[in-house]
């Protein structure tokens, strides 16, 4: 369609809505979406139509520690209806602020949260081999006694404490894409695919069951942008730029990158494993699926990179 608007996923980190342990409570974590909002308006006054997913790992921490406290009163809570859970709540707290912000600059749009579903393969060897830790440290004999009475498998923690581990499975399908696609093309604000998505799985029939996972966010959300055919992939993470050497004496910004130049350094263990190395990753799956231009900058910083100002880009 002739002037139709460009496409981008605007994936931001739930730690972005977290600043530090002295701003862990909802209205520090509702003024930092809103920070996050303005900048992510400036694009949409620039002219895109944008989804924007988000992560969940304090937020579902909180959860699951709530849910332990009580645990000998109610029934603890599954792991995809506390994802559900955190898709709302942060869905609100987006929608809220998006709200706030066009009307405060006269923008004429709409936001709108979306409860996600994220298909995995329920032969997925995550599953027999569960690694992602969640919940609080507990001695071992208090692990073993919920892992016996919940079905839970737990781990010895690197010597401090003994935690609660799930399976991480690669995401294979967004459920709810195309709705997502349909009300984004359409001029809607989407915010969806929270979390990485709720993990469900398939039986023979088709029917689908959640399962207590975790899902890798900036996967699920590469995975997302590739199914809508996304003109642009986001990362809005807290550094403008991506970095060789990152915090060390041959540390050296980088502007843009080759699909071929991301491979490499990914290859070569450049970018930390636990933060840049998932978003380096999921760049990749984006640009392999036939994505045009990938992009890596802090929130406030979407216009200036967009510009070519600051932020690193990839490309095919």
């Amino acid at each position: 369609m002739a002037g139709e608007k460009k496409l981008a996923v605007v994936a931001v980190g739930g730690n972005a809505l977290i600043r530090d342990r002295e701003h862990e409570g909802i209205p520090d974590q509702y003024e930092a979406a809103a920070l996050t909002v303005q900048g992510i308006t400036d694009m949409i006054e620039a002219g895109w139509n944008v989804i924007v997913t988000h992560g969940n790992g304090p937020q579902m921490g909180f959860v699951l520690r709530r849910s332990e406290l009580a645990i000998h009163e109610v029934a603890p809570v599954p792991m995809d209806y506390a994802g559900a859970d955190l898709q709302g709540a942060l869905g609100y707290m987006f929608v809220r602020a998006f709200r706030n912000e066009f009307r405060k600059r006269g923008i004429a749009r709409e936001p709108v949260a979306v409860v996600t579903e994220t298909l995995v393969d329920s032969n997925d060897p995550a599953f027999r081999d569960p690694t992602k830790p969640i919940g609080s440290q507990m001695d071992e004999a208090t692990a073993k006694k919920l892992a016996a009475a919940h079905g839970w498998t737990v781990k010895e923690d690197a010597g401090r404490g003994w935690r609660r581990v799930v399976p991480s499975p690669r995401p294979r399908k967004i459920i709810d894409y195309q709705a997502i696609a349909y009300l984004a093309r359409a001029g809607f604000v989407v915010i969806g695919g929270g979390g990485g998505g709720i993990p469900v799985v398939e039986h023979a029939d088709g029917t689908l069951r959640g399962v207590e996972a975790v899902i890798d966010k900036d996967l699920a959300s590469s995975l997302l942008a590739r199914s809508i055919g996304a003109d642009l992939f986001v990362l809005a993470t807290g550094v403008e730029r991506v970095a060789l050497g990152f915090n060390t004496p041959r540390q050296r910004w980088l502007d843009r990158m080759t699909l071929a130049e991301a491979r490499r350094y990914d290859a070569a263990d450049e970018f930390d494993r636990g933060s840049m190395g998932p978003k380096i990753k999921a760049l990749i799956e984006f640009l392999d699926g036939g994505g045009s231009r990938g992009l890596i900058t802090a929130p406030s910083s979407l216009c200036r990179a967009l510009a070519g100002e600051t932020g690193t880009v990839v490309v095919p």
